[in-house]
């Protein structure tokens, strides 16, 4: 069996004791750990607040395409991106510029996350738009649009309601030849997987296995109707595991972490219980997995990560 897609993301940038200039220093080991350990694909948030769930509103967060610029700097062969921008958050044109400089900067390993954006809370702190659900899909199908001819054509042009480009100019062009590979965030079944269908490389769900796979079945429909080979798009699920170093690490967590919130973080689980937790998910034909810090946050545990790799290999 070829090796797994691994994913490691870093949606919290708080790290105890640690002042606002030393948090990118922190960012850096755990990408270069990540990356050591055989990691595929970093990622980092794309927001202005933290959000629900990960932490207080108040948390630091760093702008995204900033952070990735620099992680290109400090890595060598691990791809980067975010999961994922809003489309609310930049001008489509801008966004694929900002995209198509991380690939030159990056020598070809930049990522195209995107998605429909939801975070009221943000769009209101900082002036944004957020219009209905309907529009903000609407949106970002236009934006996907733009992203791809400006990756793939000279001078593309595009009107279409919401934005509009004329010969648009994108030089130096992308290293990767058809430009970044595009992750579209959501699992939403009529119209974000028909979008993913459309144009996405890589799609990343959440839920139970029953779950991923009705979506996978939905999304195996759509690209029917696009006239795509489903295996072409690479398909990953939010592990539901949180690694840790052993059976007593195991029993400290379970005592931790109340009920409610190991559906968001995972069970905790050893390398060899982690690898017979996410074999089902392999053998349905989902070939990676994202883990997220805080549940991988120490360079020990990304690297147990890359142990759990060679066994799922």
């Amino acid at each position: 069996m070829p090796a797994p897609f691994f994913m490691y993301h870093m949606p919290r940038f708080t790290f105890p004791s640690v002042p606002a200039g030393g948090i990118f220093d922190q960012i850096g080991t755990l990408a270069t750990a990540a990356e050591d350990a055989g990691f595929d694909l970093v990622t980092v948030m794309d927001h202005f607040y933290q959000i629900p769930g990960v932490g207080a509103e108040t948390e630091p967060m760093l702008e995204a395409y900033v952070t990735l610029g620099a992680l290109a700097a400090r890595t060598r062969t691990v791809r980067l991106g975010t999961l994922v921008t809003g489309v609310t958050y930049r001008n489509p044109a801008l966004l694929a510029k900002m995209v198509t400089t991380l690939d030159v900067i990056s020598g070809g390993r930049a990522v195209l996350g995107i998605g429909a954006a939801w975070n009221e809370d943000e769009h209101r702190g900082y002036g944004f738009p957020f219009p209905p659900i309907r529009e903000r899909m609407d949106r970002l199908d236009e934006a996907l649009r733009i992203a791809t001819s400006m990756f793939r054509e000279e001078q593309p042009s595009f009107e279409g309601r919401f934005y509009r480009i004329d010969r648009a100019l994108n030089v130096p062009r992308p290293v990767q030849p058809g430009g970044p590979r595009i992750l579209i965030g959501g699992g939403g079944e009529r119209r974000t997987l028909r979008l993913v269908a459309r144009y996405a490389d890589l799609s990343n769900w959440l839920g139970s296995l029953d779950d991923l796979k009705r979506k996978d079945e939905v999304l195996r429909r759509h690209c029917e109707a696009e006239g795509r080979d489903p295996e072409t798009i690479l398909r990953t699920v939010v592990a539901p595991v949180w690694l840790v170093r052993d059976q007593a690490q195991v029993r400290q967590m379970l005592d931790r972490v109340p009920p409610e919130r190991r559906a968001m973080i995972g069970e905790p689980a050893t390398v060899e219980e982690a690898a017979e937790r996410l074999r089902p998910y392999l053998d349905a034909g989902f070939r990676g997995f994202t883990f997220r810090n805080p549940n991988l946050s120490t360079p020990e545990l990304i690297g147990a990560a890359g142990q759990l790799k060679k066994l799922l290999s």
